[in-house]
């Protein structure tokens, strides 16, 4: 790798600013041609670069990927196929928590325990509620200073791109082209409150939830379907004046844990106090969830929790592609807006409004 690469990717922090301008209507012949030309990197060195870990190359990847133009789309699944040998190779770690609950202290904190222990970390965030604005969460993710200088990390914030669906999608192949990287471990942040944690869980192979300390009343208003969803609770901030409240925490957690469904067949879910600035039970954690990936892969559900998730993501996307093909059709916004009105007006029943729109062609 030359000096000057270096020092492009001195930074784990990397979010591209979009690709350069694309010229519609170049067939597959000539498309290798026109990816060196207008990127100046064909997809067969991109590929080669990725492989080899470059951190640059990989955020620009990934920047491929999220363009919704098409041939920016063809480009980036050629780029997916070139790499799949290589992908699979991590450990996914699905991390949610409450409000205040300090989980980019914690991913921090974690992840440099593994950077420094030789783990290539990457650390992406999923936020459905980003769809509000379309834009990134990256103001949460420089608070991870240090993190992100680390040579063994990789911190990218991205946004959904107002689909639920982008979130399938966008993040899924993300999560591919960092393990082609040689990322080891990812640790997948959810940002977004209610369906970010079910769309997570599909996603991962461990989620753990932060928590923070009192849990009596926490639990009163925690979601038993949430709590179902988990491997792992982490009561966080479990330090100073703080800590014979996170033990009695931990304690209270456990015996709730007790009589839930587990979200991981032959895996009881556990519970632990962490404090990331004093860094205790950050290295319990970690040995928790190797302990969790010997006993799945001892009783085979890791690779077929995988598969699952592989055919619950075709099948997400099928749904996906049906809608946007529904409303790519002339008129079929203003028609849908049309009966709308008739609907709220009395004037037809709902099964009627669907029969007139689908009948129709």
């Amino acid at each position: 790798m030359t000096e000057n690469r270096k020092q492009t990717e001195e930074s784990a922090l990397h979010v591209m600013g979009g690709l350069p301008a694309s010229h519609d209507g170049m067939d597959k012949t000539t498309r290798k041609r026109f990816v060196k030309k207008d990127r100046s990197i064909p997809i067969d060195e991109l590929t080669t670069n990725i492989l080899s870990g470059s951190r640059l190359d990989l955020a620009k990847g990934i920047t491929l990927l999220e363009s919704t133009k098409s041939i920016d789309r063809e480009a980036g699944q050629q780029l997916l196929l070139n790499v799949m040998p290589h992908t699979g190779n991590s450990i996914r770690i699905g991390i949610t928590g409450v409000p205040g609950a300090g989980k980019s202290t914690f991913i921090e904190a974690f992840g440099l325990m593994l950077a420094e222990a030789g783990h290539k970390v990457a650390v992406l965030a999923i936020d459905p509620s980003s769809t509000l604005s379309g834009g990134s969460i990256l103001g949460d993710k420089t608070r991870m200073e240090t993190l992100a200088k680390h040579p063994n990390a990789f911190i990218r914030p991205s946004p959904s791109s107002g689909t639920l669906g982008g979130v399938h999608k966008k993040s899924r192949e993300t999560m591919l082209l960092c393990e082609a990287a040689g990322y080891d471990v990812l640790l997948i942040e959810t940002v977004g409150v209610g369906q970010s944690e079910t769309i997570v869980r599909g996603m991962v192979d461990f989620f753990l939830m932060l928590a923070l300390t009192g849990a009596g009343d926490e639990l009163q208003g925690m979601k038993k379907g949430i709590m179902e969803l988990v491997d792992a609770i982490i009561v966080h901030k479990a330090d100073g004046d703080n800590l014979k409240l996170a033990k009695k925490t931990v304690r209270e957690y456990r015996q709730l844990l007790g009589f839930l469904h587990p979200a991981s067949p032959g895996w009881t879910p556990v519970a632990m106090p962490v404090s990331s600035i004093q860094k205790t039970g950050l290295d319990v954690v970690w040995e928790t969830i190797q302990s969790f990936k010997a006993a799945m892969e001892e009783s085979a559900y890791w690779e077929e929790r995988r598969q699952a998730q592989t055919k619950d993501w075709f099948h997400a996307m099928i749904h996906d592609r049906l809608i946007d093909s529904f409303f790519s059709k002339p008129h079929r916004k203003e028609k849908v807006a049309g009966l709308e009105r008739e609907l709220m007006d009395g004037k037809l029943t709902v099964t009627s409004a669907i029969d007139q729109l689908f009948d129709e062609g």
